[in-house]
């Protein structure tokens, strides 16, 4: 079973998400904050990460880079974030990201881009 976290400080974000995820077969794991996220990385080395960017501690793009340099380059990072901006979504990528989307998101979208990073 793949493996999927969700790091993103909104409960409801979290709650939503969680639900979809495990409908799609997908273990789940559940992050606060940066910080948090960084210890479940160590700790069960998800295949797919989705990160939201603006959070207490440790932010996205420090999460982001940690996965890609450091811990598990193979894994895959899709940042959910409010911010849209053009530098934004750039950040981004050059952080290491997958694939970027903008909240507020299509569940069936993001579900969909989860799946084929999964394959």
């Amino acid at each position: 079973m793949k493996k999927v976290l969700i790091v993103d400080d909104e409960p409801n974000i979290i709650m939503s998400l969680e639900f979809l995820m495990k409908k799609n077969g997908y273990e789940v794991f559940i992050a606060r904050d940066g910080a948090e996220a960084l210890v479940i990385v160590d700790q069960e080395e998800p295949d797919i990460v989705v990160l939201d960017i603006m959070m207490p501690q440790v932010d996205g793009y420090e999460v982001c880079s940690y996965i890609k340099n450091k811990k598990q380059p193979g894994a895959k990072v899709i940042f959910l974030s409010a911010k849209g901006k053009e530098k934004d979504v750039l950040k981004g990528y050059e952080s290491g990201a997958d694939f970027y989307m903008t909240k507020p998101f299509s569940t069936k979208k993001l579900v969909d881009k989860v799946n084929e990073l999964a394959g």
